[in-house]
């Protein structure tokens, strides 16, 4: 999930930005439509060529995947001039596993709104290059012509490069300076209007950008209450299922032992020796429980060290590759451990796994990513109300976002991104 924040609107017509927006827009003007002319000719290719044992289907797939990669260089050149903080363009994800879940994701990026307004920024950028050039061409034209009178003096006229006119070399200067001084007039027109245009299209307007942010808090909401109701609903049952029963039996021994104490006093020895072995049976669970509702060292060390104790308490063999510069707030790392614990119990008593891979950065963004996969059967699913629901939940309420990729047959695999300074 994506979180948008308001900004300051940056200044546009700073000479920095106007002498660059005039270079790129010269640069674009040529390159951009070289990519349009190319992208378009593979759209009616891959149409073509659709009925041609499948070929076009796989030019049409790249063709996708290439208009994607165009859209991000166009945010990426605009941020990069006018310092929007536009948020990096990613691919779509589709939370369905398997092939089908691909096939999700490649319509979700085929109608992917923001990639279609980075391919109109593009668009109207290509244009305006096209406007620059023409305007810089009679700039040189009309500098050059300021100087015909030394070097055109066995000519009655000269012309006005890019206009078609002929002008007559008594007028060369006058018309020279004034075709000069209104052509940069209009190159600085058209990079403010680059500035204007781009950010009418690829800035939300401060309206939109309240309404995601209202959206997001009310996912974020549910998400949480959710994750909440489901934790307290697995901590009841564990209760109920595991150490309650184990305490009724320690206090039903230690009645048998009271009565039998002074009439068979070995035999209450063995009671009081069983709910000893029980209460430390039941103590054990109590910790398991304890850790899974919180753990201290992910508080006092850090992450990669909670990850580490993890590790090393797993019944399954775990490959541990932990990344990270620097600590990321509470909330994020208490969701990444355990989507990582509950990951690689699952692992052990569901997918019969022989080994586990667990794979932690951080992203560009300020993101904690996470990857957790195994060589286990496969088969594993969100259900309401269940394991894999909650965690879900619990990345949902920290503002990030949850996938579960489970194959019959396996492997399975999770990937979860979370904001790093929630």
């Amino acid at each position: 999930m994506t979180t948008t924040t308001t900004r300051a609107a940056p200044r546009l017509f700073t000479p920095a930005h106007v002498f660059g927006a005039i270079a790129q827009l010269a640069l674009v003007g040529v390159v951009w439509a070289g990519v349009f002319t190319a992208l378009i000719a593979m759209l009616f290719s891959g149409i073509g060529l659709i009925f041609a044992v499948g070929f076009g289907l796989v030019v049409l797939v790249a063709w996708v995947y290439l208009m994607f990669a165009f859209g991000w260089a166009e945010v990426a050149r605009v941020d990069g001039l006018y310092d929007f903080g536009l948020a990096p363009r990613r691919l779509r994800r589709s939370p369905r596993p398997g092939f089908g879940g691909w096939l999700h994701s490649l319509l979700l990026q085929l109608i992917d709104g923001p990639m279609w307004r980075a391919i109109a920024s593009a668009a109207v950028s290509t244009v305006l290059g096209w406007a620059v050039l023409s305007l810089v061409a009679v700039t040189a034209s009309g500098i050059t012509m300021a100087f015909a009178p030394l070097y055109a003096v066995d000519r009655a006229t000269v012309r006005l490069q890019g206009t078609g006119l002929d002008i007559p070399l008594s007028w060369a200067v006058v018309v020279g300076i004034v075709a000069a001084l209104v052509s940069i007039a209009g190159l600085v027109g058209l990079a403010a209007l680059h500035g204007l245009l781009v950010r009418a299209v690829l800035v939300p307007s401060r309206e939109a950008q309240l309404a995601e942010q209202a959206r997001t808090s009310q996912a974020q909401r549910v998400g949480a209450v959710r994750a909440a109701d489901l934790e307290r609903t697995r901590i009841e049952r564990d209760l109920h299922d595991g150490v309650q029963p184990r305490l009724v039996s320690v206090g039903m021994t230690l009645g048998l032992a009271q009565q039998k104490i002074d009439s068979d006093p070995d035999a209450a020895k063995q009671l009081i020796a069983e709910a000893h072995t029980s209460t430390k049976a039941a103590i054990t669970e109590l910790r398991q429980l304890a850790r899974g509702i919180h753990t201290s060292v992910l508080d006092d060390r850090g992450l990669d060290a909670a990850l580490s104790a993890l590790a090393a308490r797993s019944p399954v063999p775990v490959t541990l590759d932990v990344r990270l510069a620097q600590r990321c707030s509470q909330p994020a790392e208490a969701a990444v451990y355990f989507v990582i614990a509950e990951t690689l119990t699952n692992a052990a008593k569901h997918a019969r796994a022989a080994e586990c891979r667990v794979v932690v950065r951080q992203r560009d963004g300020g993101l904690l990513w996470a990857r957790i996969e195994d060589n286990g059967v496969g088969g594993a699913s969100i259900v309401p109300g269940g394991g894999l629901d909650g965690l879900s939940n619990r990345v949902l309420g920290v503002g990030g976002t949850f996938r579960l990729d489970s194959p019959a047959g396996g492997p399975t695999s999770v990937e979860v991104s979370v904001p790093c300074a929630f």
